[in-house]
């Protein structure tokens, strides 16, 4: 997808500003009149509660289309969050308790107030002083203070972010491992807990990966304590891998999100596989799906070399 300007403009080059009234005007009149009497019946009865789920669905579609490379895509998913925002205004003027304008002026103030360095007198060497200029303006600026460190974060944040976030707020006045490779040594402690109560005896029985065993069928365990225990030991396990994640700079929600997709794309090449070979994946044993599975694998990881 192509600018209708060939040029390519400076770097932080806002846009035009006339265009940039009249269309953002446009999508506001069309948002109200969506919500007026003679409008949508759908948007007319939604709440800013009610269209939380819709939100957080488009965040994650846009995450998708950044992924995919698609610039239509993106500008389409990017129309869509932006469409949450102005709905959420509409709602709210329609209430009687803000509008988008009120959004608007509050977050460019708020750029501006976080930014010292680039609308102020202040200075910075690098990101991380940013980071920790932004940090600092926004904990004054919340209102009363925080009774814990900890508090502030989204109840709704996915649990592997809201983990990394938390570890993130606790490093900063130093309770965290000194050295992050400290954390392997954590993680197997965590993984062995949780073993203990995975298994009754406590030992985990060495099963080998292979192709050629016949299936086990899964056991939920029955006894509730128990049950809540290795739930409880299996967390452990997940903040370890999401301290580990924010140690190396890494973002664990990201990163399973992507392992997702992978799992997905190369499940759905065994679908093709066996479809193009005239069977159904029903008839198909594990190690002819497997195979379908690496064949993918080797492809993507062939089509990723330079």
């Amino acid at each position: 997808m192509s600018s209708t300007n060939d040029t390519r403009p400076e770097m932080g080059t806002p846009p035009d500003p006339a265009r940039t009234a009249s269309t953002f005007t446009e999508l506001c009149n069309v948002v109200a009149k969506l919500r007026s009497p003679e409008g949508c019946p759908w948007d007319r009865k939604q709440t800013l509660e009610t269209i939380k789920p819709f939100t957080l669905e488009e965040t994650y579609e846009l995450l998708d289309a950044i992924d995919s490379g698609d610039d239509r895509a993106i500008v389409d998913e990017l129309g869509d969050v932006l469409l949450q925002v102005v709905l959420d205004a509409q709602i709210g003027a329609d209430e009687q308790r803000f509008t988008i304008l009120d959004v608007i002026q509050n977050l460019t103030e708020k750029l501006i107030r976080r930014h010292p360095h680039v609308f102020g007198d202040e200075s910075v060497d690098d990101a991380d002083q940013v980071k920790q200029t932004w940090d600092r303006i926004k904990s004054q600026e919340k209102k009363p203070k925080k009774e814990s460190l900890l508090d502030g974060l989204p109840k709704d944040l996915p649990g592997l972010a809201r983990a990394a976030r938390l570890q993130e707020k606790a490093a900063k006045v130093g309770y965290d491992f000194p050295h992050r490779d400290m954390l392997f040594e954590k993680l197997d402690e965590e993984l062995d807990e949780l073993h203990e109560e995975l298994f009754e005896n406590g030992e985990t029985p060495e099963v080998k990966i292979s192709l050629d065993v016949e299936p086990h069928p899964d056991q939920e365990i029955l006894d509730e304590e128990r049950r809540q225990r290795a739930e409880g030991e299996l967390g452990d396990v997940l903040f370890v891998l999401a301290n580990i994640a924010r140690r190396w700079k890494l973002n664990p929600e990201e990163a399973i999100r992507k392992t997702n997709t992978k799992f997905q794309r190369r499940f759905q090449a065994i679908e093709r596989g066996l479809k193009a070979d005239n069977r159904e994946i029903a008839s198909a044993s594990l190690a002819e799906m497997e195979e379908y599975y690496q064949k993918e694998k080797a492809r993507e990881r062939q089509a990723a070399k330079p």
